[in-house]
């Protein structure tokens, strides 16, 4: 069902122009978003180092082990309500975002409470860049024209930070990613194949209507 009232397929804005046909949607991994835009490797190691101060402080100050391993409790508690709420808010962002590929553009969709989106023809697409990760799934981030300016803050997790500063869409974690890159790299050619067909033709016409002139 989709977020966006009226809207006849999940994840888009609004009903598909004619001629404009979708080619593709996933949404992010919420393993992968915990991990790699959250880094809860790092938090867990944070708070697996701050317990392990508190046990080692505890007993070189001569108290028992069984002392020791108490004063570690509230880290491991803090630890691990910290952990959950990284994984119930990475799990709620890969449910509230929707990527879409049309044979014209590329659709992002997100935000939990007001949901948002963002539509990139293929035209502002300069170049798409892949990367996968040792889990399988993997990342195209999107590099746009300069003059095309987008919010890192606002469309952050699905954001990167490019040259010169610039944000970059990214499809962050998203399963099958060679597949996805394929897809993408296909409509893209098309549009662009497309386009390089229709110039002639009108520079063509030009020309004859010069001529009758």
């Amino acid at each position: 069902m989709s977020r966006f009232k009226g809207a006849p397929v999940g994840g888009l804005p609004g009903r598909l122009p004619e001629g404009e046909e979708l080619l593709w949607q996933g949404a992010p991994q919420w393993k992968t978003l915990a991990r790699r835009a959250f880094r809860v490797r790092i938090v867990g190691g944070y708070f697996a180092a701050l317990v392990a101060v508190r046990v080692g402080a505890s007993l070189a100050a001569g108290h028992g082990l069984s002392y020791a391993l108490g004063t570690g409790v509230n880290g491991a508690i803090l630890g691990g309500v910290s952990l959950g709420m990284v994984a119930v808010f990475s799990s709620l962002i890969a449910r509230s975002t929707t990527y879409s590929i049309t044979n014209k553009r590329l659709v992002i969709t997100y935000g939990m409470a007001l949901p948002k989106s963002v539509n990139l023809p293929f035209s502002r697409i300069e170049a798409a860049d892949l990367r996968v990760n040792p889990e399988g799934t993997g990342d195209i981030a999107l590099r746009l024209p300069q003059n095309v300016r987008l919010s890192y803050l606002l469309l952050w997790p699905h954001v990167r930070g490019g040259k010169n500063g610039r944000a970059e869409p990214v499809l962050r974690g998203i399963a099958d990613p060679n597949g996805v890159a394929d897809i993408l790299g296909r409509a893209i050619g098309q549009t662009l194949t497309s386009a390089e067909i229709v110039e002639p033709a009108l520079t063509d016409l030009d020309a004859m209507q010069a001529h009758a002139a």
